[in-house]
């Protein structure tokens, strides 16, 4: 089988960290985010995988060389000249998703979950139809587009945007299936698969919807990312316990790369994931936070709600919370307060910052 990564532009909506690498190569608990998408697509039998890409294609290109031998892919890249939305990239790689009648995945590079691409696809291929939507629930409907479905059937009937009546929870998780049929119905220009292709797909009943189960989020800013990297700890938890730490100082789900040093006195967790070669002093207090690769903390710190990148370090007796973001390289003083900072890259932070503010 075949899928799509629709990989996307330039990851505003997570800068800092974006400043330093392309979105899809961000860590997320411990894993850059793509790869939480390629290692599930293998272990569903994908051989071929495209990246649709339109920033940064260089970087992506040298980064997954390495990777296609690792899960037995094939890795191509589709770079777009001009952004071509979220239906244009198929047009763009369609001698790739077109060249046998099996059908293809399509997914969203932000999202997180348990990928049921197995289901999806025996699902997809026991209807008949031309494409399949994954959805989730939501209790808030009213800020999402709402995929409604016809009475006591999965072929959706209508999308709703942002209804003000309630009509349904059921919302796009970002995970498709189609038939390469579909592809007919997309010309080679900036088009939105959301706004012009599904309503079309829907009129004909040629679309489905699948309900995912389990968690899902869109982790494309920071405060999402801390959520869906608290809801995968959980899942973690469940499914491979093996995997989060056990010692005294650990409280809850906590992820911790094997090279980390943690010094005496700590208190960590939960939801908590420690990167590669980070060093945390004595008497640290971390919850809810995501600490990247070759960070160091100082003694007696406190983080909460945060994300702090590459090779950046925190004094001694410092307080981040409030979905503060400290970019790559960011050295934050000793005895500094930092409440829903975002730090750019290469900064020393020696006084407070006491309410969501960017740091340039």
């Amino acid at each position: 089988m075949k899928a799509l990564i629709l990989v996307g532009g330039f990851g505003t909506r997570l800068r800092p960290l974006t400043l330093t690498l392309p979105k899809p190569l961000v860590e997320f608990a411990n894993k850059p985010m793509i790869l939480h998408q390629i290692e599930a697509l293998s272990k569903a039998g994908v051989k071929d995988i495209v990246l649709a890409v339109n920033y940064r294609p260089e970087v992506m290109v040298n980064f997954m060389k390495k990777y296609e031998e690792e899960f037995g892919v094939t890795i191509t890249f589709s770079v777009e000249n001009e952004p071509l939305g979220t239906a244009g990239p198929l047009a763009l790689a369609k001698d790739i998703l077109a060249k046998d009648d099996d059908p293809f995945f399509v997914l969203n590079s932000d999202v997180i979950c348990d990928f049921p691409f197995d289901y999806l696809a025996k699902f997809h291929k026991a209807h008949g139809a031309e494409g399949t939507i994954m959805v989730t629930k939501v209790e808030e409907p009213s800020k999402y587009g709402v995929v409604v479905c016809k009475p006591n059937s999965s072929i959706i009937d209508r999308f709703v945007e942002k209804p003000q009546i309630f009509v349904g929870n059921r919302i796009n998780a970002g995970i498709y299936i189609f038939n390469p049929s579909m592809l007919d119905r997309i010309e080679l220009r900036p088009t939105s698969i959301e706004k012009e292709i599904f309503p079309a797909m829907a009129a004909e009943d040629q679309l489905h919807c699948l309900d995912l189960e389990g968690f899902w989020m869109d982790v494309g800013q920071p405060k999402d990312y801390l959520t869906g990297m608290s809801l995968y700890l959980t899942s973690l938890a469940k499914k491979s316990p093996e995997k989060l730490a056990k010692a005294p100082y650990i409280v809850g789900n906590v992820l911790i790369d094997p090279s980390a040093k943690i010094g005496e006195g700590c208190k960590i967790g939960p939801n908590v994931v420690i990167g590669p070669n980070v060093v945390i002093g004595d008497g640290v207090r971390i919850v809810r936070s995501s600490i990247l690769e070759d960070v160091k903390i100082r003694d007696h710190s406190w983080i909460r709600e945060s994300i702090i990148a590459w090779h950046s370090t925190i004094g001694k007796w410092a307080r981040l919370e409030g979905v503060s973001v400290l970019g790559d390289d960011v050295h934050v003083m000793d005895e500094v307060y930092i409440n829903g900072g975002s730090i750019l890259p290469h900064k020393s932070i020696s006084s407070n910052i006491t309410e969501p503010k960017i740091v340039m």
